[in-house]
């Protein structure tokens, strides 16, 4: 959860200083959500989730000097510097992507989940969006084929619209209609999220079909990095409502560890987060040579 602190920190001022280009959409405020459905998942499980994707690509376990220096659009990059910020992906860590269209992997992650239950290799697909996917026409086409399949996937809405959007949604049971099973989870404590997300996943290998987790997270920031001052009505404090302090906290007051502890675990992820933005910001650009690697060219 450091990690991934640290780095979005990093990564906003990169943004703000002008060395990464186009969107920038941070996982600040959702650690607990990432690293308590990576502690819930197997090791053959996979991952793939919307635009906000760099908390996720680093909680798969990939080299944050090779994600930064993505988001930098450089050729040393985790995808060649094509992908940027929105597109990260890693098939090999079972992260199947970033993707920057709203809604899109939600049906991406019905494919790979049917893949799954043909092969019948026990895997569960893990589909993580935004609220705003859960309004999409494809979102409810993706369950509907889900649920008739009895496909292995547990779709997790996160759910930052604030501490009165929470009381009046109730996006878990977007699936309800359809017979799917769904309920809230509190995304700032990452106990809850482990625990939502193993029972979540067992049903869904297990032959249950479908689950439908809401996690309520809290506008740390805005929307994406130029809306910074944007929090969307937050009603609460920055303490209340952030993951980190919330588990440093628990850590200390269950005797888990002490905050001397703490601190020097957050100068081991900064001095990683210093040698991945040195890795990036020295890595080449691509050349005009790459502009068609990777592409794959229709029949005709």
């Amino acid at each position: 959860m450091l990690l991934i602190r640290r780095f979005e920190e990093r990564a906003g001022q990169l943004y703000a200083m002008g060395q990464i280009n186009g969107f920038c959409h941070l996982s600040i405020g959702r650690e607990a959500v990432i690293a308590g459905l990576a502690m819930a998942a197997t090791e053959s499980d996979q991952v793939i989730t919307s635009h906000r994707c760099h908390g996720h690509a680093l909680a798969q376990g990939c080299d944050p000097k090779l994600v930064m220096a993505e988001l930098l659009g450089r050729a040393g990059g985790l995808n060649g510097g094509k992908g940027g910020s929105l597109h990260l992906m890693a098939p090999e860590l079972n992260f199947y992507g970033g993707h920057g269209i709203v809604g899109a992997p939600v049906s991406l992650a019905a494919g790979l989940a049917f893949a799954n239950r043909y092969r019948a290799n026990g895997a569960v697909t893990v589909c993580t969006v935004g609220q705003g996917a859960a309004d999409q026409g494809q979102f409810y086409e993706a369950l509907n084929l889900a649920q008739r399949w009895q496909l292995p996937v547990v779709y997790v809405i996160d759910n930052d619209t604030g501490e009165t959007g929470h009381a009046e949604t109730t996006l878990a049971n977007r699936g309800t209609a359809l017979g799917i099973t769904g309920w809230q989870v509190d995304g700032v404590d990452i106990g809850a999220v482990r625990g939502g997300g193993r029972m979540a996943m067992a049903m869904a290998r297990g032959g249950g079909g479908p689950v439908v987790l809401e996690m309520l997270t809290y506008p740390y920031r805005g929307h994406a990095t130029p809306d910074a001052g944007n929090t969307g009505g937050r009603q609460r404090s920055l303490d209340e409502i952030d993951p980190v302090a919330n588990l440093k906290q628990r850590l200390i007051s269950e005797g888990w560890t002490s905050d001397d502890d703490i601190k020097t675990i957050d100068r081991e992820v900064r001095a990683i987060v210093r040698e991945a933005v040195a890795y990036a910001q020295s890595a080449a650009a691509p050349v005009a040579a790459d502009l068609k690697r990777d592409v794959v060219a229709a029949a005709s």
